[in-house]
């Protein structure tokens, strides 16, 4: 399989930054694993139409890592990393605005 180049976007690395210790450590780990494989075990698929890359979620407990993953160019964008609830991904197209 090969490898994918992971961006962290400067709104979503602010994010890390301000997460507890050991979340940012889980965080962190699941970010670089995205590089091998940006569907890991309970990524998701999200339903964002009229938007090129395909915008993914991760799971971690309360927590969502969600980001974008362009095939063609092998990137994978990190857009944010929220806490739900109350995160409802109603910024969604404010973030993906940045990247595509």
């Amino acid at each position: 399989m090969s490898q994918y180049t992971v961006h962290v976007t400067p709104e979503a690395l602010r994010e890390i930054k301000g997460l507890p210790g050991h979340v940012r450590q889980r965080v962190k780990r699941a970010i670089d694993g995205l590089a091998d494989n940006p569907h890991p075990p309970g990524s998701k698929t999200l339903n964002v139409p009229d938007v090129e890359p395909e915008v993914c979620r991760l799971r971690l407990d309360k927590w969502r890592v969600v980001y974008a993953i362009s095939e063609t160019e092998r990137i994978v964008d990190v857009v944010a990393v929220r806490k739900r609830p109350p995160y409802d991904y109603g910024d969604l197209a404010r973030l993906l605005a940045d990247i595509v």
